[in-house]
């Protein structure tokens, strides 16, 4: 990330609008003539919904009652978000 190509990240549990302020942040690009690339982050989730309510409740029976689809490396498959950000970075650039 530099100045000259910052890299914006939207978060949020499912329901919480973050597809809205992605499409307000397209349509502002749009408007700017600004060229822009986007990562969808529920391409890297490790579990389906099915499997990640399974998860969940096995991690609540051993005592930890944060998991979640934002857990550091347990439900996403991390390894993987790095070289597409390279592919990103090449493809804008």
């Amino acid at each position: 990330m530099s100045r000259s190509h910052p890299i914006i990240s939207i978060t949020g549990s499912s329901g919480a609008g973050t597809t809205s302020v992605k499409k307000t942040f397209e349509n502002i690009f749009r408007r700017e003539k600004v060229a822009a690339a986007y990562i969808e982050g529920d391409a890297f989730h490790r579990y389906n919904r099915f499997e990640m309510r399974t998860k969940m409740a096995e991690e609540a029976d051993r005592g930890n009652k944060h998991f979640s689809h934002f857990s550091r490396g347990r439900s996403r498959h991390v390894h993987q978000m790095g070289p597409v950000a390279g592919n990103v970075r090449s493809a804008v650039l």
